[in-house]
């Protein structure tokens, strides 16, 4: 019976208690998370456009990520300015909708009216322009969908009344784990699609693969329309709970305080200047062509970032102070190591024959995981330290990297000849992580919830925002180490000329199992180092 006593607990807390603290004004904020997701569709067709038509190196691609990247350092301005106009806020939803659709839709007349694109720009300025404009609107909602996760949390009951401490907290910490859980869901979406819309790649045409890319990038545009719904529906909601209140005779005074209860946000100039400063520096940089400029703009924009971080930290104590210190660096580590970059990718394609259909079930078998280590390890984060859980992912994420070892270096062929050909290629790559880990968004839940219950209520959108731009430069970090690497080990995948079919550039794949295996021992070494060295100072925290 203790066996049976315990399984039931388990699953009561992992399962039950989850449904228990749903509310439906968790679902506006969801959606935008779920577009985000959603976002993902265009993955796998961008990863085929590029290798079939595009003549851009491994090096060149991973930079063009980081630049890509970048734009989420701006959620410090974005985030202060949500908490200035808190009432105003679905406005920029609409302003990012307007750019992420503007990204599909130049895919979208790239493929399908290729001659009128490329008289008004090259096609690879084109394909740059979307990848930019896409993490822009993103970005803008993001910040958005931030403050709405923590608005989403209802401060009183159906009667009026405060709502308990204790179960506030367990609602904030179940809406951050629902608002990655929606992220991530959004991907399994997008493999399914992907599955359905490749599941004939074997016998399409040239003509057949360009017409259902730009099907994808159409569809892509049900990713504003899900952001948008979002904001309309929380304003419903928001109508609806006030008149009810208003039946219940609580005075409209009352009423107009619940969206905004602390005090008034004193916009504070230096967030702003802050995102002056990146974006000049970024323009300024960039358009110079000057050596290392990536560099010199990551460098830039960690230290306006650490020195908005050491000003907005002053309203917490020291204590607190301290603990976010050291969890931001531990995370930012964790999500700083390096990718395979798309040398893993064209390895895959060229080599193991894997075609669209397959990359997106893999896709789906990584996320579908995800999902479920989220369910699962969603009492263990309100139970566990940051760093136990960060040292577990860890662990996870380096064994995850093992099959793309295997796989380079030819497991396969033994495999599949001992077991008959059921054990080949595509059944060590079910759990292939070339692409960036999603468990890094588990990570991130613990942080998230413990901003959105110790933050002054005046100020939660600016340290998502802020805490958010230093942890996402880590991505930048991470492409910038990604970048070094296919640098140091080059890979070349054979390029034809379209016209004439001559090979303008040769396969090359030889240094591809040193690049892994540095990926490998990197995502092994700087995190579990990172902890070592904070488990040891005065930014040591128990949360």
């Amino acid at each position: 019976m203790t066996l049976l006593n315990a399984l039931s607990r388990g699953i009561d807390a992992i399962i039950f208690d989850l449904a228990r603290q749903l509310r439906w004004s968790f679902l506006p904020p969801v959606m935008i998370y779920f577009a985000y997701g959603v976002s993902t569709l265009t993955v796998i067709v961008g990863t085929f456009f590029v290798k079939d038509y595009l003549d851009l190196s491994a090096a060149y691609i991973a930079g063009l990520a980081f630049w890509a990247g970048l734009p989420w350092a701006l959620k410090m301005p974005l985030g202060h300015l949500v908490d200035i106009i808190w009432k105003w806020k679905w406005v920029l939803v609409w302003l990012g909708a307007a750019l992420t659709a503007a990204s599909m839709l130049i895919m979208y007349l790239v493929i399908t009216q290729t001659d009128m694109m490329q008289a008004l720009m090259p096609i690879s300025a084109w394909y740059i322009t979307a990848y930019i404009l896409a993490p822009c609107g993103l970005v803008i909602q993001d910040a958005v969908a931030d403050a709405m996760s923590v608005e989403a949390v209802p401060k009183v009951d159906e009667t009026g009344k405060p709502i308990p401490d204790d179960t506030s907290k367990a609602l904030h910490t179940t809406m951050q784990t629902l608002g990655r859980f929606a992220l991530i869901g959004g991907t399994v979406v997008v493999a399914l699609l992907n599955i359905w819309m490749f599941s004939d790649v074997e016998t399409m045409t040239s003509a057949d693969k360009e017409a259902t890319y730009a099907r994808i990038y159409l569809m892509g545009l049900m990713v504003p329309v899900l952001s948008v719904s979002g904001v309309v529906l929380a304003g419903m909601q928001k109508h609806r709970h006030r008149r009810a209140l208003r039946a219940q005779g609580v005075p409209d005074d009352q009423i107009a305080a619940l969206d905004r209860p602390d005090e008034q946000t004193t916009p504070n100039p230096w967030y702003f200047i802050g995102g002056a400063a990146f974006v000049a520096l970024s323009l300024g940089v960039g358009l110079s062509e000057i050596d290392y400029g990536q560099e010199i703009i990551f460098v830039g924009s960690m230290t306006i970032v650490v020195l908005l971080m050491r000003q907005l930290i002053t309203v917490l104590s020291p204590a607190q102070a301290r603990a976010l210190v050291g969890t931001a660096l531990i995370l930012f580590f964790f999500r700083a190591v390096p990718l395979p970059g798309p040398a893993q990718k064209w390895f895959e394609i060229d080599v193991l024959a894997f075609d669209q259909r397959f990359l997106s079930v893999l896709s789906l078998i990584v996320s579908v995981l995800t999902l479920v280590g989220m369910v699962v390890l969603r009492p263990m984060m309100a139970n566990r330290s940051i760093t136990w859980l960060v040292v577990m992912l860890t662990l996870v994420g380096a064994l995850l990297t093992l099959p793309n070892l295997a796989l380079y270096y030819g497991l396969h062929h033994w495999t599949a000849a001992m077991t008959g050909g059921i054990v080949d290629a595509r059944f060590i790559a079910m759990l292939d992580t070339a692409v960036e880990s999603p468990l890094g968004q588990v990570a991130v839940i613990p942080m998230l919830a413990w901003i959105a219950r110790y933050a002054p209520g005046h100020l939660k959108a600016t340290f998502f925002a802020v805490m958010a731009s230093f942890t996402n430069l880590a991505l930048s970090a991470s492409a910038l180490l990604t970048k070094y690497l296919n640098e140091i080990f080059e890979v070349t995948r054979e390029v034809r000329d379209a016209a004439t079919d001559t090979i303008q550039t040769a396969a090359n794949y030889s240094e591809l199992g040193w690049l892994l295996l540095s990926v490998t021992a990197l995502t092994l070494a700087l995190p579990l180092l990172t902890i070592f060295v904070i488990n040891r100072s005065p930014l040591r925290s128990k949360d």
